[in-house]
């Protein structure tokens, strides 16, 4: 099977259907992931089965658990190589999406994938706490995602400041997120958030456990957060 047939495969019993040029789309989006890959390290992960599983189908389970309305505005808070941002607005161009990321080269590489694709993103070249306190991306979304980017209490303090009264942050998580859950009830609280869903499931063809958790905004957060990072780092909430 080429990598457009193990997409569809893999996300046969997803409640997301691709068509054949969203397949197309995400088989350039691969091609262009390998060749920058030689270049900037973007994934360790190259192969077309493990990249159809653990990157694409891992993205799109969100789809199978948070609804999303049409025109939503999303930002993906150290998005990476574009996981799962940019495969979000594949499967959804409706999508308001903006992807923030503090290493300048992976933007560059995101900028030629938008424009291959033909699809339409805000980049942000900052990292994630400073970011949160810039009065145009704070309290202004109405999802904030982010995968494989830290353990959870530190992420929260991350992404729950973009993220609007009312918003979901939405932490895509692997096998152990229970632990990290535990430790950053304190901290959600802290910034105006509360769990409210946490979905677990496998990937198809044996890729792995993974873990989404669901946090709603219901109370703004205080100014003070997010810290400068050797703050968080050295008093984690």
């Amino acid at each position: 099977m080429d990598i457009k047939e193990i997409i569809k495969s893999a996300v046969a019993d997803y409640k997301i259907n691709l068509s054949d040029s969203q397949l197309k789309k995400l088989e350039q989006y691969y091609k262009l992931l390998i060749q920058w890959n030689v270049k900037i390290n973007l994934t360790a992960i190259t192969d077309e089965k493990g990249v159809a599983v653990k990157h694409f189908a891992d993205s799109l389970s969100l789809f199978n658990f948070v609804d999303i309305p049409q025109g939503s505005s999303v930002i993906d808070v150290g998005t990476g190589a574009g996981f799962p941002g940019v495969v979000l607005k594949i499967a959804r161009p409706d999508i308001n999406l903006t992807l923030l990321d503090s290493l300048k080269k992976r933007l560059n590489f995101l900028d030629e994938v938008l424009s291959a694709l033909s699809l339409d993103a805000t980049l942000i070249h900052s990292r994630a706490e400073d970011g949160g306190q810039n009065i145009d991306l704070r309290e202004s979304f109405d999802f904030t995602i982010s995968r494989a980017v830290a353990r959870l209490n530190i992420l929260s303090e991350f992404c729950i400041p973009y993220t609007r009264l009312a918003g979901k942050f939405i932490a895509l998580k692997g096998p152990d997120a229970q632990n990290e859950i535990e430790d950053a009830k304190r901290a959600i609280q802290i910034l105006g958030g509360k769990i409210t869903k946490i979905y677990s499931f496998s990937l198809p063809f044996d890729g792995g456990d993974r873990n989404i958790i669901e946090i709603e905004k219901d109370r703004p957060t205080p100014d003070k957060y997010p810290r400068p990072y050797g703050k968080i780092k050295a008093a984690v909430l």
